[in-house]
């Protein structure tokens, strides 16, 4: 039933996968990822396509199974094309700005946040108020787009803060001072 557990990823030019015991390593010209997979699924590789196989159908093997597909599929297109986070700030006197490796942000505050860049995620800073985060890990990505929107979220009245470049924010009327 697992849809996804029985697709097929197809390895692009110059992405390798190799399995040691449990940990699955997959390198291309974006770098190098290693997981821990569960020792339940069978991995197999031949030539440039990979396929999972679980040993019954259970529903805890079945959700495993394409958890563990994705995850594999996620480090093949990390380390072959990487993955991008796009944010955006609205609000007057918002800014971010580069120094380094660390993400300087004024949102508001008293004192500006810095951001310290973790392992294998750059940022870039196209103009004052958008930001990119870069990197061949999805998950890491993710997490640190999700900590710099954290810094200042959107707020419902007037749509000020840090977003996703289309996120929507459903605004609120406020008060109507009658």
């Amino acid at each position: 039933m697992s849809r996804i557990g029985n697709k097929v990823i197809t390895l692009p030019a110059g992405v390798t996968v190799e399995q040691d015991g449990a940990i699955v390593t997959v390198k291309g010209p974006k770098g190098e990822l290693s997981r821990e997979i569960s020792s339940d699924i069978t991995m197999e590789v031949n030539g440039t396509e990979v396929t999972f196989s679980r040993p019954n159908d259970s529903k805890e093997m079945k959700t495993i199974h394409g958890t563990t597909r994705a995850n594999v599929n996620n480090m093949v297109v990390g380390v072959a094309e990487g993955f991008k986070k796009e944010l955006e700030m609205i609000g007057v006197g918002y800014r971010a700005q580069l120094q380094g490796k660390k993400l300087v942000l004024s949102v508001g505050k008293s004192h500006p946040d810095e951001i310290e860049a973790p392992e294998g995620i750059t940022f870039e800073v196209p103009d004052a108020t958008h930001i990119n985060v870069t990197g061949a890990n999805k998950e890491v990505v993710g997490q640190t787009a999700a900590y710099v929107r954290s810094r200042r979220s959107p707020e419902p009245y007037k749509g000020k803060g840090i977003r996703y470049v289309g996120e929507y924010v459903r605004r609120k009327e406020g008060k109507t001072g009658k």
